[in-house]
């Protein structure tokens, strides 16, 4: 006789932390995030709350396309929703996400800052202070440069192509 046991979740989402990086991997489910952090950002007052056809004119998706991302997004605990009738209000939850920041936090205090400037002064101690000046204005003009393309091809692409839909 075979007994299963079904155990407690660690925490209150179904997903566990490496999931939640699946859920976010997803471009559309990103943009639905952006979106309602906006919301949170623009109007403290409603809470944050989108509807999902406000979602839907924003991202140019179908609505079934939207809603199959907001119950992912919904089970991994990283939205709230709230019904009205036959309407649907979004709201970002930030939890599952600070889960993600607080596991991230070691990696990202590791001083690569420091070893990166020593490998530069290393570099620069070998260069003449006119060729330093030459190198850090290329270096700035293919800064812009870089910086203007990519946002003059982000403005004149369509959402759907850069969705990859």
């Amino acid at each position: 006789m075979e007994v299963s046991m079904v155990l407690p979740p660690r925490n209150r989402y179904p997903y566990a932390m490496g999931d939640i990086f699946a859920v976010v991997a997803d471009s559309t489910r990103r943009d639905i995030l952006q979106i309602l952090l906006d919301r949170v950002e623009q109007a403290h007052d409603a809470g944050g709350e989108i509807s999902v056809s406000d979602i839907v004119l924003a991202l140019g998706l179908s609505q079934p396309t939207v809603s199959k991302h907001l119950k992912v997004l919904r089970e991994a605990g990283l939205v709230a929703v709230r019904e009205e009738g036959q309407h649907r209000f979004y709201r970002l939850d930030r939890a599952p996400l600070e889960q993600v920041e607080d596991w991230l936090m070691p990696f990202l205090n590791v001083d690569f800052a420091g070893h990166a400037q020593g490998a530069v002064a290393e570099f620069e101690a070998g260069l003449r202070d006119e060729q330093r000046a030459f190198a850090a204005s290329i270096g700035k003009a293919i800064a812009d440069r870089s910086f203007q393309v990519a946002h003059a091809v982000k403005d004149a692409t369509p959402r759907k192509w850069r969705k990859g839909d």
